[in-house]
C-alpha cells in the first residue's frame, strides 16, 4: 500500500470507532429507556411483537485472584498460572 492509502485506511478506520462510540452511546439510551419500563412496572421479562425482552439478575462465582495472590505465595499459585501471550494493535 501506498502511504496515501495507508492514510486513507487509517482515517476510515478512526471515523468507523467514532460511529461506533455513538452508536453504543445510542444502544445504551435504547436499553436505558426499556429498563426504566421495566422498574416501572415491577416486570423483570416482558413480549413486544416477536421479541421477548429480559432483565434479570444473574449471580455467578469467580475466584479473587487478587486476594488469592496476597493469601498464598506465588510458587504455590505458580503450578496454576496460564501464561498466554497476544498482539495488541493500536493507531495513536
Amino acid at each position: 500500500m501506498s502511504t496515501t492509502e495507508l492514510t486513507t485506511t487509517v482515517t476510515d478506520l478512526q471515523e468507523l470507532k467514532r460511529m461506533k462510540e455513538d452508536l453504543e452511546a445510542e444502544i445504551t439510551a435504547l436499553e436505558d429507556q426499556l429498563k426504566a419500563h421495566m422498574t416501572e412496572q415491577g416486570i423483570d421479562s416482558f413480549t413486544a411483537g416477536a421479541f421477548k425482552v429480559t432483565w434479570k439478575e444473574v449471580t455467578s462465582n469467580r475466584l479473587d485472584t487478587t486476594a488469592m495472590k496476597k493469601a498464598f505465595p506465588a510458587e504455590t499459585l505458580a503450578p496454576y498460572m496460564k501464561t498466554t501471550v497476544t498482539k495488541r494493535f493500536n493507531v495513536a
